[in-house]
């Protein structure tokens, strides 16, 4: 039964049981507000305790748009090869390298310190599903380290390839954990409803996707060593977009379905409308880079010789087949930019959307579909990719600064840290999932 038909009494007891298990984990869930003697409402910034708690996984959505922003320097069309350029891809790849190091320490502060934290955000129906946001985050460093830092410097050699190829497998493991961890969680021990629901559902999908685009990355520098080793991280990523792919396809339509009966989300939660962009792009770009790997992989000069991938002609119909898929995802991708832009315009007339801390979400599907634009160019050696991307590109470096700024100024007082699922738990909230992680603490 729900928490609703309970007694008043028991309500009362689980009220003060979770409420003496968050005193009993240091659990600090204090605000920017603080009640003075006298009733009056004070201000005062979060102390680095305070940040430490309250330090969510979205924040490694910030680590996403940043390394975005480096691989879009680093493939613009124009003036790719000026100092300039290439000054700011490394200058953006080492900004993102910086914060996902800082962010990694901090979290595992958070769960060290404050281990029942972890129980109740991975219950938490919205935080936990940001947990995909940390191998996303890894992918655009790994992009840039082997597509710019290894291909265009040549530096490392060999040693340094394969490091970043052993990265890449951690983050494949950590990736699969989080597509088909979060969601048997979501299934056995979280409560959602068609209603509650958001694109934030795709976020421990896409890390397949994602991932996948960093295996076509790879590729190339892999070959020069090994061609064996390169067939493989293609294979195993055909195989990661292809899941990854077919479940966000799935959820996107469920989606359309809660869109169509309960309209537009409200509040901050419409920013969600971009994300559908994500999979479709990256899922396009990921196709982009493989169809191109498995053309200069094939024909195999080993095996069977009457084989499929000994024939000679193999390789180009891969690519072709990849090609005709990119291009219908990125059809897909442009229908979503368009329900997005309306859908945003529709809330933005009825209300004010307060800034948080997931309008960071909004950066990386942007330059995922930005970056597809330009592969396509390429790809096709078309000006109007070649423009269209170009245009986006620098939209999106907009949009980051745009949202970059409010950030550092938040960021002082503390006020941009908040963490949904302490509060809840603090404040008594009737939800299954506070009641179960109080429940598994306890015991």
């Amino acid at each position: 039964m729900t928490s609703s038909m309970r007694p008043r009494g028991v309500q009362s007891d689980n009220m003060l049981q979770r409420r003496t298990l968050l005193n009993s984990h240091s659990l600090d869930t204090s605000t920017m507000n603080r009640i003075g003697d006298n009733g009056s409402t004070t201000l005062r910034r979060k102390s680095l305790k305070d940040i430490v708690q309250h330090f969510t996984p979205a924040w490694f959505a910030v680590t996403m748009g940043t390394g975005s922003i480096a691989i879009l320097f680093n493939n613009f069309p124009y003036a790719s090869d000026s100092p300039v350029m290439r000054g700011f891809a490394l200058g953006f790849f080492f900004l993102n390298l910086v914060l996902f190091l800082l962010f990694s320490v901090i979290t595992a502060a958070r769960y060290i310190f404050f281990p029942g934290i972890w129980f109740h955000m991975i219950r938490h129906p919205v935080q936990s599903l940001y947990i995909g946001t940390f191998p996303m985050g890894a992918t655009t460093l790994i992009n840039i380290a082997s597509g710019d830092i290894f291909q265009t410097y040549g530096f490392g050699g060999k040693p340094f390839i394969y490091t970043v190829w052993a990265c890449w497998w951690i983050n494949v493991a950590i990736s699969m954990a989080c597509c088909f961890g979060m969601i048997h969680v979501m299934i056995a021990f979280q409560q959602h409803s068609l209603k509650s629901m958001t694109t934030v559902w795709l976020l421990p999908i896409i890390t397949l996707v994602v991932g996948s685009s960093s295996g076509g990355v790879l590729v190339p520098a892999l070959q020069v060593y090994s061609p064996s080793y390169a067939l493989l991280t293609a294979t195993f990523s055909a195989c990661m977009v292809t899941i990854g792919l077919t479940l966000s396809l799935m959820l996107l339509t469920i989606y359309i379905l809660r869109l169509v009966v309960y309209g537009y989300p409200t509040g901050a939660s419409i920013l969600s409308v971009f994300l559908p962009i994500g999979p479709c792009g990256q899922a396009a770009y990921s196709l982009l880079n493989l169809g191109s790997s498995f053309r200069s992989l094939l024909p195999l000069n080993y095996g069977d010789a009457g084989g499929l991938l000994r024939q000679s002609g193999t390789g180009e119909v891969v690519e072709v087949i990849c090609m005709v898929g990119a291009m219908v995802l990125w059809s897909l991708a442009s229908m979503w930019i368009l329900f997005a832009m309306l859908g945003l315009a529709y809330t933005l007339r009825r209300e004010r959307i307060e800034f948080r801390l997931s309008f960071w979400g909004t950066v990386f599907p942007n330059g995922v579909y930005a970056n597809l634009n330009l592969a396509l160019a390429t790809t096709f050696s078309s000006t109007f990719f070649r423009v269209w991307g170009s245009i986006y590109s620098v939209g999106t470096l907009i949009l980051w600064v745009c949202i970059a700024l409010p950030t550092i100024r938040m960021v002082p007082s503390g006020r941009i840290f908040e963490a949904p699922c302490l509060e809840e738990v603090a404040m008594g909230g009737p939800t299954r999932d506070a009641e179960r992680s109080a429940d598994d603490l306890k015991n």
